[in-house]
């Protein structure tokens, strides 16, 4: 790193946690596995009170016991909710044809709808429901896990702006939120930022054997590939400068990694490869909404 580049980049820095905005009633959350859960504890982390929480999940895993104890109800009879302030659907998109419609009970004048569900459009969404809803359709990532993930979303004309400020701080709780205003943009989004996180595992993966193939250890070439992507990852999320100018540092002109780069960024090299590869995902999840 040059030294100029070690005094403008500055370590993270601990912002202010997103609020809950308009949350004077209930929210149920549909799905808690991985992405749903992580949510949860997402908002649980902002000081969300449980007892303001329904969880409809069929298959609870143990955490959610102990949520129960501290008020959060876990599959309780719809009859018994009443109109919900948001309800977020975070079960897989194959099965919500049969989960979307039994929502209906949670639906009142008041309510926001917030979708995580891939390839499930506004469209689908406001047809299952079989009524008129505010709706937001929203693609989030993995490392929403840790809670540097990035979620981007799109409303329909119904969801008010204090609507949008409460799914705004939903989402904010596992990471970066960004919003469109046009719906055919989800395709690309699940294809850069939704699958992206797997290009990236494929890249620890690519590197890992080709240090192998010069003669490294596996597990040393396995150690240095991860510890390697997951520290540039970093430096790139704390550094002010662009990707390319990180780069750029760390090129010395002739030197070894330009040599390597001249693989990389040749005409046939990643640019067209990477392009190619979103396009695919983008063609793929156009499928998958019909």
């Amino acid at each position: 790193m040059h030294e100029t580049e070690r005094h403008r980049m500055t370590p993270s820095t601990p912002q202010s946690p997103p609020t809950l905005p308009g949350l004077a009633g209930t929210i149920v959350l549909v799905g808690a596995g991985k992405m749903g859960g992580a949510m949860l504890d997402g908002w649980l982390a902002l000081g969300l009170d449980p007892t303001s929480m329904i969880t409809i999940e069929p298959q609870p895993a143990g955490e959610l016991s102990t949520l129960v104890s501290r008020g959060m109800r876990l599959n309780p009879p719809a009859h018994t909710v009443g109109e919900a302030t948001a309800i977020v659907i975070a079960v897989k998109p194959q099965v919500a044809p049969d989960v979307v419609p039994a929502l209906t009970p949670y639906l009142g004048a008041g309510t926001v709808v917030l979708s995580i569900m891939a390839g499930r459009t506004i469209g689908f969404l406001e047809q299952a429901l079989s009524q008129p809803a505010a709706i937001v359709r929203a693609m989030p990532n993995t490392p929403a896990a840790i809670g540097r993930g990035i979620t981007v979303a799109v409303p329909n004309e119904r969801v008010t702006q204090r609507q949008r400020d409460l799914v705004h701080a939903l989402l904010s709780a596992t990471g970066a939120v960004e919003w469109v205003g046009d719906e055919a943009l989800m395709d690309a989004v699940t294809a850069v930022s939704g699958s992206g996180p797997a290009y990236v595992f494929l890249l620890v993966e690519a590197l890992a054997r080709a240090g192998v193939a010069a003669r490294l250890p596996e597990e040393l070439a396995g150690r240095l590939a991860r510890v390697t992507v997951a520290g540039s990852g970093e430096l790139l999320h704390r550094s002010p400068l662009d990707a390319s100018v990180l780069r750029q540092n760390v090129t010395s002109p002739g030197g070894t990694t330009a040599a390597a780069l001249d693989v990389l960024m040749a005409a046939d090299g990643l640019d067209p490869l990477m392009r190619k590869a979103v396009a695919a995902a983008t063609k793929r999840s156009r499928e998958l909404a019909g």
